[in-house]
């Protein structure tokens, strides 16, 4: 129930109108005013303050890096497709590792309900900025974006560091399609053979 349909309710109520149209209607506001103070109470909105500073700090950290970028003189077109695709690779394993692995789970335990730990069923805690956080770390997806524009601001600021971090996470991330699939037909021959 909106704000103002709350009011009309709450002033019905203490101003007499209710009474003076008859009992039903004091009733009837009465239960009105209960309903909308409980729907108040019980829906919270979501940290929109907290997600507008997320994606500030999101731009303002892009922005910066191509401000670095042009100071330093290094070149974000010299990119090729093959960096594309070895940079997805790596954001996949890297969005991965965060959102869901163990050995991250310290990262993601203070914005999550309960103990984290291998990430299934991790829910974000409610409310401000831990919840927005929480849903930041326990979304793949989410956090992939992130990682993607860390990984590629460290290939342009510092090269040689941002090649090696960025192939060793596309590789660990061809490792883990790899393994998948390995597990998975390994698993289709042994029920072939049964």
């Amino acid at each position: 129930m909106d704000g103002a349909k709350l009011e009309r309710f709450r002033h019905s109520a203490s101003d007499g109108w209710a009474g003076r149209a008859g009992p039903a209607s004091l009733v009837g506001a009465a239960v009105g005013v209960a309903l909308a103070t409980h729907v108040e109470s019980k829906v919270e909105s979501p940290p929109y303050g907290a997600y507008a500073t997320i994606m500030g700090v999101f731009a303002a950290g892009l922005a910066g890096a191509g401000g670095l970028a042009r100071i330093f003189d290094r070149n974000p077109a010299c990119q090729t497709p093959l960096d594309f695709v070895v940079l997805s690779a790596a954001s996949f394993k890297a969005s991965r590792t965060l959102a869901s692995d163990e050995v991250t789970s310290f990262m993601r335990e203070p914005f999550v309900r309960g103990r984290a730990h291998t990430g299934e069923g991790e829910e974000p805690v409610e409310g401000g900025f831990h919840q927005a956080i929480g849903e930041l770390v326990t979304c793949s997806r989410c956090v992939g974006t992130w990682a993607a524009a860390a990984l590629a601001v460290t290939q342009i600021l510092s090269p040689r560091v941002g090649r090696l971090l960025t192939w060793s996470l596309a590789a660990a991330g061809a490792n883990d399609i790899l393994q998948a699939g390995f597990a998975a037909l390994t698993a289709k021959a042994n029920e072939l053979e049964d």
